[in-house]
């Protein structure tokens, strides 16, 4: 029984960081935005890169697929240096 609580448990707090991860898009959209507001010195290539990583990381949120989007939207981070 005592080992049933703690797969449980530990199940639920694997569930809860996915939960947590879900909510933290948006976080990374506003810094991405924040960065591209102040013109950041990019070549036109990845001045194109991020915008398509900013665009395509919000479409996997909405679209409910959050890994895909922090991958989208930390590649876009990398680029812009933050």
């Amino acid at each position: 029984m005592r080992k049933s609580i703690s797969i449980l448990a530990a199940l639920l707090l694997c569930g809860a960081s996915g939960v947590a991860l879900a909510h933290n898009c948006p976080n990374e959209m506003k810094a991405i935005d924040a960065r591209l507001s102040s013109k950041p010195a990019l070549s036109p290539e990845n001045s194109a890169k991020v915008t398509k990583l900013r665009a395509d990381g919000e479409a996997y949120h909405k679209a409910g697929k959050h890994d895909e989007a922090m991958k989208s939207l930390l590649e876009a981070k990398k680029i812009l240096g933050i």
